[in-house]
């Protein structure tokens, strides 16, 4: 029986909830597609830490694990001899960049909906798997699972010796890890849910009483069959295609080309404000379209409400400038980090919409951009900040700055949030490729600033930021 994500979180939503109902998810091919593993070789390769003879062995053991009748541990074992001698807290370091460079853009989107349909529900949610804590706790944290259960690494004064303290996680001992987790929280197996994709994970998946063989491989489909368990297939991450290639060249030719026929509607007509609203409102129209992305937004009447304004967005893809772009369309620039302005990509932008080029490193030139700002705001031009100030690597949101926050009270004009909650879906962060899909876009209430104060900026940052967790947590139905 096949069975969908929607089946899988209607069935947790209905069931019983507590801690005492465990969710047991397996890490590699279940909550990410393929192998961290492989995305941590690729970082030392890269970086010239792997020497010929250890990418051999690896190469061996990975071919050896993934033959049919292969010894699955191999991998495993070959990994942590690569650790000897390295400190801990560098590999932690590693750890949390390689998520960041290439793990984050591997974890399936339904997977990420499932983890959170437990944790509403209060259960105790972990990670049982045959890696170790440096690869899993990075992504352990993203998802907000608070509970690992993994092969754990020898120490010595702080340096990894290249073996685990027992044996590695995998097969019968991942099942016992489980089980004897599940005794120590008095977590309740029979009503508990399991998820792996590979037939190592056969005795795991049997300790539960809610088994659901994920994306299986092809020994795990049978031995489901067999045993007439529900197989849960989620969506893949978007992976790269001929159709999106083409749509991101005839995206980006589009833009610049509109955006030059604003620049020339401008200079010809002597109105520069008209000829930028005119390129803005093409280039976003033309890009959107020829890239094959629609727009799904709630709450579209808040954009005009409260004009001028200062429009704070979450941050994830470069897919998000066309996306507020095509939501603001007219009379609006943008706050953006000095370095961005010599991205090639920005050239043209820039030169049509003219932002506060933020230098971080120097104080009082920020201070001073920040009060031209300002000026633009009174004079009826509204501004676009991203608060987060870079792009995130997953949908979970980073700190806020303050800077769009001073510039609303200092301008006396509201707040208007707008949550983007699946561009990076379509175009991750690392990617260059935007593919054809649908944006989800909430635009919330404006936030009046009138009376706010600098003493409890930090609260109304904080507030704000928990309404877009909020909003992405529990998305309202789509006003179409």
């Amino acid at each position: 029986m096949n069975v969908t994500a929607a089946d899988v979180m209607e069935a947790v939503r209905s069931g019983p909830g507590g801690p005492r109902i465990g969710a047991f998810f397996d890490l590699d091919g279940t909550l990410v597609r393929g192998y961290t593993v492989a995305a941590l070789y690729q970082d030392r390769i890269r970086r010239c830490q792997a020497g010929p003879a250890e990418l051999a062995r690896v190469l061996l053991a990975a071919v050896d694990g993934m033959a049919r009748d292969g010894d699955p541990e191999a991998i495993g074992r070959a990994g942590l001899a690569t650790l000897r001698g390295m400190r801990a807290d560098e590999v932690a370091a590693i750890g949390q960049r390689v998520f960041a460079e290439r793990i984050a853009g591997a974890i399936r989107p339904e997977a990420r909906d499932l983890v959170r349909a437990h944790l509403r529900r209060g259960h105790t949610v972990a990670v049982a798997s045959s890696a170790t804590r440096p690869q899993i706790e990075p992504l352990a944290r993203d998802l907000g699972i608070p509970h690992i259960i993994c092969t754990e690494l020898e120490q010595s004064d702080g340096v990894y010796t290249g073996r685990g303290t027992t044996d590695l996680v995998c097969g019968e001992r991942k099942a016992a890890a489980v089980r004897a987790f599940a005794r120590g929280a008095r977590i309740n197996l029979r009503q508990s849910f399991g998820y792996a994709n590979g037939a190592e994970d056969l005795a795991f998946l049997t300790s539960v009483g809610r088994p659901y063989p994920l994306n299986p491989h092809p020994a795990l489909t049978e031995a489901a069959a067999e045993r007439d368990w529900p197989v849960l297939t989620l969506r893949e991450p978007k992976s790269p295609t001929l159709w999106a290639g083409l749509g991101t060249l005839g995206a980006l030719t589009g833009v610049n080309v509109a955006l030059g026929v604003g620049m020339a509607y401008g200079l010809l007509s002597g109105d520069r404000r008209r000829g930028m609203n005119l390129g803005i409102e093409l280039a976003v129209d033309t890009g959107l379209a020829l890239a094959g992305v629609k727009l799904n937004v709630t709450g579209a009447e808040h954009i005009d409400r409260a004009r001028p304004a200062v429009f704070v967005a979450n941050h994830q893809s470069t897919l998000d400038v066309l996306v507020l772009g095509a939501l603001l369309r007219h009379d609006f620039t943008a706050v953006a980090k000095r370095e961005a302005r010599f991205d090639p990509r920005m050239l043209v932008i820039g030169t049509i919409l003219n932002p506060a080029w933020i230098d971080r490193a120097n104080l009082a030139n920020a201070k001073h951009t920040l009060e031209q700002a300002v000026d633009r705001l009174r004079g009826g031009t509204s501004i676009l900040v991203l608060p987060e100030g870079t792009r995130m690597p997953t949908p979970r949101l980073g700190r806020f700055k303050k800077g769009a926050f001073h510039l609303a009270m200092q301008a006396g004009v509201p707040i208007v949030p707008i949550v983007l909650r699946n561009t990076g879906e379509l175009a991750w962060r690392r990617s260059l490729l935007v593919h054809p899909g649908t944006v989800d876009v909430a635009v919330l209430d404006p936030i009046p600033t009138t009376g706010w104060t600098v003493d409890e900026l930090d609260k109304r940052i904080a507030e704000l930021r928990d309404r877009f967790a909020d909003t992405l947590a529990n998305w309202p139905v789509s006003g179409g």
